[in-house]
């Protein structure tokens, strides 16, 4: 594949760039709607997907999860916890390890916002056959693997401002 595969990499980025980007707007309006802070309603869909899943999450990974230091995540949940959105038990053997669960009206909310778009988007995909759908969803593994290593690396020092000749503090690489 000579240029004609590097075009084709290069709207599949912008195609997935898009796609971000409409997530994050759907992701806002979810906020909105619940009357949460977009940082919130983040944290809350994260534990309710952990959830379904069936692998909640501890506050510590959905630290990570969310890009916020321990601290800040302690006062999320807190404030969602007192707002009746999340609970905090202490389900393992370890008694010390907290796990974190959605409140019930939070997976009925979220069928109720995301259902119409799930099943648009499920119309979407049916056309493609299994082994496609399979192809694309270890590419998108390659692609999160790939950009999970990347943030996990320090980034490089900011540039000078101009009103310093000091450079700013390097990047963990971690957004906060």
């Amino acid at each position: 594949m000579g240029n004609g595969g590097a075009a084709r990499r290069e709207r599949l980025m912008e195609g997935l760039r898009i796609y971000g980007s409409h997530y994050a707007e759907l992701s806002r309006r979810f906020a909105a709607w619940l009357g949460l802070h977009s940082t919130d309603a983040t944290a809350v869909l994260e534990i309710a997907a952990a959830e379904e899943r069936g692998t909640p999450l501890s506050p510590a990974r959905l630290s990570e999860r969310i890009s916020l230091s321990t601290g800040a995540t302690t006062a999320l949940l807190n404030r969602l916890e007192t707002a009746g959105h999340i609970t905090r038990t202490r389900e393992h053997s370890d008694r010390r390890v907290v796990t974190l669960r959605s409140g019930g009206h939070i997976q009925e909310r979220a069928d109720e916002f995301f259902g119409p778009l799930a099943g648009r988007l499920d119309a979407a995909m049916s056309p493609y056959p299994p082994q496609l759908l399979e192809q694309f969803e270890q590419f998108m593994s390659d692609l999160n693997a790939t950009m999970d290593a990347h943030l996990a690396e320090p980034g490089p020092a900011a540039p000078c401002s101009p009103a310093s000749s000091e450079p700013a503090p390097r990047s963990t690489g971690r957004l906060r």
